[in-house]
């Protein structure tokens, strides 16, 4: 049974968006920010990055934290803020659920 790949949502579009976004900025190329990933210990390609950064690639976590340090900003600066009352709705029903 083939597996399809699982789409990236809107916060993986967001963080893509956003490390463009400061990649650009910061007056880096591609190569230059994946060089810096390589030199903190993460392997990353170049095309690695592009595919991340027009969201044909999944950015794990591991890979977040290393692009957030290559650019000099911590790992939650990449992520949306969630200021949708939906979505603190839904957060807050989740901690009442787990908490009691």
């Amino acid at each position: 049974m083939a597996t399809r790949p699982i789409e990236i949502g809107p916060a993986g579009i967001q963080a893509a968006r956003t490390i463009e976004s400061l990649r650009l900025a910061r007056g880096l190329s591609q190569h230059q920010l994946a060089e810096r990933c390589t030199a903190l210990g993460r392997p990353l390609t170049n095309i690695a990055l592009s595919r991340t950064e027009r969201t044909r690639r999944r950015c794990d976590i591991d890979d977040l934290v290393t692009i957030a340090a290559a650019l000099g900003i911590p790992p939650a600066a990449l992520l949306p803020q969630w200021t949708d009352l939906s979505v603190t709705s839904r957060s807050a029903a989740v901690q009442e659920a787990l908490l009691g």
